[in-house]
């Protein structure tokens, strides 16, 4: 890290619900925040990441050493009139941990460096940690609340709101596209590149908040997709009564991610919270009953039982 960086750069702590304190500096946001750490496990992608509505009410850390070494690319939007490169509109983690964050960056897309983007949407920052240890941490011992500290103030908030899903959700119906046919996606906090994929395959996609029932909509659509999105899937209630009601009246209803565990939820399975869950551009699955594995994206902390 460049001496010029540190002599400006405030001292930093990470600090988890078992007592245990890593110490940094730092280059986000200068505030103390809580919020759920977890860890993620992508080698790029960090600006898709942040701007995932799925992060909500976490601290992000990344297990990949260097951060911020291509910065942040302009908020420019595709043909459907949807951001590129980001997954929302703003940042959505509480709070960011790296091990080396790249004060200078170097990509012929970038805008702003990662830490001027921080600033700008007042998310705090911490670096200079050791993420392999912590991350061992998060692996051996679960997930747990923990505070990004800039001060005295140590308050650990106890867990992650419930109402985290209503934080992310569209709060009116928005409709994407201009094609014959319709599918509805029930925003639980979701990603640009779903309404995407929608569209390109000659649907509209219209948007709904994540307590509206799709069956009040005037319009007929073809099948509903729940997103994914933050939190614990029993805290969105109103969702799974809505999904219970597609299910009854025998709609085409895919679920992604949260959206898969309400899905579940509605059509009376149980989940539950895996100790770590998996956040990352590089997840293997296999495919069962084969040997073919996939590399995929995932970001949850719940799984159907």
């Amino acid at each position: 890290m460049p001496e010029k960086n540190l002599a400006h750069s405030k001292k930093a702590r990470l600090v988890l619900e078992d007592n245990s304190v890593f110490e940094g500096v730092s280059f986000g946001h200068e505030t103390s925040v809580s919020g759920e750490v977890v860890f993620n496990t992508g080698m790029t992608g960090y600006v898709e990441s942040l701007s995932d509505p799925s992060y909500r009410g976490q601290i992000l850390v990344c297990t990949y050493p260097m951060i911020g070494n291509y910065g942040v690319p302009a908020k420019k939007r595709d043909e459907f009139g949807l951001l590129k490169t980001f997954e929302s509109g703003r940042i959505n983690i509480r709070g960011l941990v790296v091990s080396d964050y790249s004060y200078d960056y170097s990509h012929w897309n970038a805008e702003k460096s990662l830490a001027d983007w921080l600033k700008e949407e007042k998310i705090p920052a911490i670096t200079g940690i050791d993420t392999r240890m912590l991350t061992k941490k998060l692996r051996e011992k679960g997930v747990m609340m923990g505070k990004i500290v800039i001060g005295n103030d140590v308050k650990i908030d106890e867990r992650v709101p419930a109402d985290v899903v209503n934080e992310v959700s569209a709060k009116e119906v928005l409709k994407y596209g201009n094609f014959k046919k319709n599918i509805v996606l029930i925003d639980c906090g979701i990603k640009l590149n779903i309404i995407r994929c929608v569209l390109k395959r000659g649907y509209n996609a219209i948007v709904v908040p994540w307590n509206y029932n799709p069956l009040d909509l005037k319009e007929y659509f073809a099948g509903a997709i729940i997103s994914n999105g933050p939190g614990d899937p029993k805290d969105a209630k109103a969702t799974i009564e809505n999904v219970a009601k597609l299910i009854e009246k025998e709609i085409p209803t895919f679920g992604i991610c949260l959206g898969n565990q309400i899905l579940a939820l509605a059509s009376g399975a149980d989940t539950y919270k895996l100790k770590y869950g998996h956040r990352g551009q590089n997840q293997p699955a296999m495919m069962v009953g084969t040997e073919r594995c996939f590399i995929t994206s995932q970001n949850h902390g719940y799984a159907v039982n």
